[in-house]
């Protein structure tokens, strides 16, 4: 871990507070003492505040007192500029935004606008991308897969290196109480790059469910269309996934263990721990 130094007496409001990523950042920087804000669409409990993208009447109580942001919005929707320009403008000095891997050869354009968007508001700032999070597989969009036996991708055998969820938010709240990450975009990736294959058979032996991975985009395309999806939104997502295959394997990097201190969980750790608490079960 660098020894720089730390902004300790900050408080920092976390977009997202209470969901995958936004959670575990508050959990992290609750436990080096730095204050902290959650704010999310419920904004329920003891340091929490409700935040709406929709709704710029929550922003003020989001913003008021906070010098550090972590910045993410929910999939599909976009950053507004005039949520950061309001930030800039009552005093955030740091922000680490939420990205992805692989942002430029997928075109996501949501995710592109917002790097430009933090990149140029005056304020420090840090991009994270991180790859494929473990936490897909138990918490999020692969969950159903996993549960019905079949996890649907149109990846074949590209290999990517899958990252633990919490070793994300260890990196942005590294980054957002520790100077020397200004001007930063990191790529945050695991110890080891797998399969989808390789992962989800992973999966399976771990939490003694009968599941298998189809990496064929001719499998994809009947499962969404079966699932009503539009046509038109099936194939843009294929050609994006043809891009990523297009950009190659994964190769792990030390971005975790080098802000950290600590070296991120592996995949099979990962799915055992889950499997412990019961996330794939019936």
């Amino acid at each position: 871990m660098p020894s720089v130094g730390v902004m300790s007496d900050q408080l920092t409001v976390v977009l997202g507070g209470t969901g995958r990523t936004g959670r575990r950042v508050v959990e992290a920087l609750q436990r080096d003492g730095h204050p902290v804000r959650a704010a999310s669409r419920g904004g329920s409990g003891p340091g929490t505040v409700r935040f709406d993208w929709t709704d710029d009447d929550t922003w003020e109580a989001a913003l008021t007192g906070a010098t550090r942001l972590y910045l993410m919005a929910p999939d599909g929707t976009p950053v507004d500029p005039g949520f950061v320009a309001r930030a800039v403008e009552s005093g955030v000095r740091r922000i680490v935004l939420l990205s992805s891997g692989a942002v430029e050869e997928m075109g996501d354009q949501r995710l592109l606008d917002a790097e430009r968007l933090v990149q140029d508001c005056g304020a420090e700032w840090t991009v994270l991308r991180p790859s494929w999070f473990d936490q897909n597989f138990d918490e999020g969009f692969f969950r159903p897969g996993v549960m019905a036996g079949e996890v649907v991708m149109p990846v074949g055998d590209l290999r990517q290196a899958f990252v633990d969820a919490g070793a994300v938010a260890a990196v942005a709240a590294a980054a957002l109480t520790r100077d020397g990450h200004a001007g930063q975009v990191y790529e945050v990736r695991g110890p080891e790059a797998l399969t989808f294959d390789e992962a989800v058979a992973t999966i399976a032996r771990v939490s003694g469910r009968r599941v298998r991975f189809v990496g064929d985009p001719g499998a994809y395309r009947d499962a969404l269309t079966a699932a009503g999806q539009p046509g038109e939104v099936t194939e843009a997502e294929l050609a994006a996934f043809a891009a990523l295959r297009a950009r190659g394997d994964d190769e792990p990097d030390d971005v975790v263990e080098r802000l950290t201190g600590r070296p991120p969980t592996t995949f099979p750790d990962y799915a055992a721990a889950a499997a412990a608490r019961g996330a794939w079960r019936d």
